[in-house]
């Protein structure tokens, strides 16, 4: 008879958490008896499959499993540390239990729901007075996560996962694969952004998560880049859209159009019937956001942001060349 999921979970948490060294694979399955039988009955394939699933659950399940690459035989090592899976005793004062409560309630419309309905339940099973709603209040917050990139990324940043996935930038026609260490997930304006360090770039970097393609891949190993104290996501993607920089630009700008662009502007002058004068900050990323409003805006100075801007719309040119030649 198959050994039940919720037994096979267990006898692997015990082995991670009873081990002074990292365990194998191999050693593991020939620790966990339902690894033996599914490696007896199936193939190796069967196994690996079967474990990497249940590393998974019982990372979803709150179990921090340390990954040594530098194990004696060569293979990769797992043991879950007791210091890093021990909890202090919890101790809440009202106005605390009330922010958690109302923390929970902001993944209500999210995959998260369940996990933070199910993070309450243990405080309160832990002596935590939590009160059905907060008095006095009709504070309901909530964050949209649409993005099926936005789950995997942020176990991956939470367990310290490298991962890859096919990414297109702004103004840009066609994808590209990056290689990435994520560090933290951040809303801002209603869409969320990762930051991590870009392998193939060598640099810190921040994507929009609605501009993932496709799946989101762990990859295995360590990160290879120190992960920061504090990533400041926002502040990120603020100077990337040109917020907060110290040098401006000159555009011309059809009116009546671009809107998200004259709400920054500095100044605002009326050339013609048809034309304005903008003068607006000028930071990272400003040439792809230009590129968006295609015809409708001139870059008058400074000239590298020209030269940016026509290079950009040279190249969305010539993708779209070759797909209607082909």
């Amino acid at each position: 008879m198959a050994i039940a999921k919720a037994e096979r979970l267990m006898n692997l948490a015990l082995c991670l958490m009873n081990t002074r060294r990292p365990l194998s694979k191999r050693e593991l399955r020939e620790s966990v008896e339902a690894y033996r039988e599914a490696w007896a009955n199936g193939s190796e394939d069967a196994f690996n499959r079967m474990f990497e699933r249940d590393k998974d659950d019982l990372r979803e399940l709150g179990l921090v499993i340390d990954v040594d690459e530098n194990t004696l035989d060569g293979e990769a090592g797992y043991l879950a540390r007791p210091d890093r899976n021990r909890l202090p005793e919890i101790a809440l004062d009202a106005e605390e239990a009330a922010a958690l409560s109302l923390a929970a309630k902001v993944w209500q419309q999210a995959r998260l729901s369940g996990a933070a309905s199910g993070a309450l339940q243990k405080l309160r099973a832990a002596g935590v007075p939590f009160s059905e709603g907060a008095p006095g209040t009709a504070l309901e917050p909530y964050i949209p996560v649409r993005e099926a990139a936005f789950e995997p990324l942020l176990l991956a940043a939470r367990d310290r996962r490298p991962v890859s996935f096919e990414y297109r930038k702004a103004g840009a026609a066609e994808t590209s694969a990056r290689s990435v260490e994520p560090w933290a997930l951040e809303c801002w304006r209603g869409h969320w952004y990762l930051a991590g360090w870009d392998r193939d770039r060598g640099a810190s970097r921040v994507f929009r998560l609605s501009r993932i393609a496709g799946k989101v891949r762990s990859r295995q190993g360590a990160f290879t880049a120190p992960v920061p104290e504090h990533v400041d996501v926002r502040a990120t993607v603020a100077r990337f859209a040109g917020e907060g920089a110290t040098a401006t630009a000159t555009v011309r700008l059809r009116r009546d159009s671009a809107y998200p662009l004259r709400a920054k502007a500095v100044t605002v002058a009326q050339l013609d019937a048809d034309w304005d004068e903008l003068t607006i900050p000028y930071g990272f990323g400003l040439d792809a956001e230009l590129a968006e409003y295609g015809p409708d805006v001139v870059v008058l100075a400074p000239q590298e942001l020209r030269a940016e801007l026509i290079g950009r719309l040279r190249a969305v040119a010539g993708l779209a060349d070759q797909g209607a030649a082909a």
